[in-house]
């Protein structure tokens, strides 16, 4: 059986808005002869549509099954990881001017890849939780 995680369909749709509402915005400002704020409002509008585009093709950010892990790598690739290859599957939770984040760990010792709740569709506890699980008798990934 393989679990996955991916990117909410609400959370595209807004990166989509943004990027059009910002193409608009540079079209008005070129209009009013605003250069500098055009440019930066195209930028902002390329950006958005760059995000919604990522999303779009590759909106799995996470899959497992019984043999191991596929996680994100680069802008829209992909990587296999297989459940030797992890060392450890972990959440890590910081505090910083009143906000928590919660990020899912997956170290391999070579690379670290980081997940959030955005990335996944679901709380990062939740996610390591099944990981966990899911690895073939294995406690110890924490």
């Amino acid at each position: 059986m393989t679990s996955e995680w991916r990117v909410p369909v609400r959370h595209v749709a807004v990166k989509a808005a943004a990027a059009v509402a910002f193409a608009a915005l540079t079209t008005a400002l070129a209009l009013g002869g605003s250069a500098p704020g055009a440019l930066l409002a195209g930028v902002a509008a390329a950006a958005g549509a760059a995000l919604t585009a990522r999303d779009l093709l590759s909106p799995v950010r996470l899959s497992a099954d019984a043999d191991g892990i596929t996680v994100p790598h680069g802008l829209i690739g992909q990587v296999r990881l297989t459940w030797p290859e992890i060392a450890s599957i972990r959440v890590d939770v910081r505090q910083r001017l009143g906000l928590t984040t919660r990020l899912l760990e997956i170290d391999t010792g070579e690379r670290l890849y980081l997940l959030s709740a955005y990335d996944l569709g679901a709380e990062p506890d939740d996610v390591a939780e099944a990981l966990r699980a899911t690895a073939p008798g294995d406690g110890e990934r924490r």
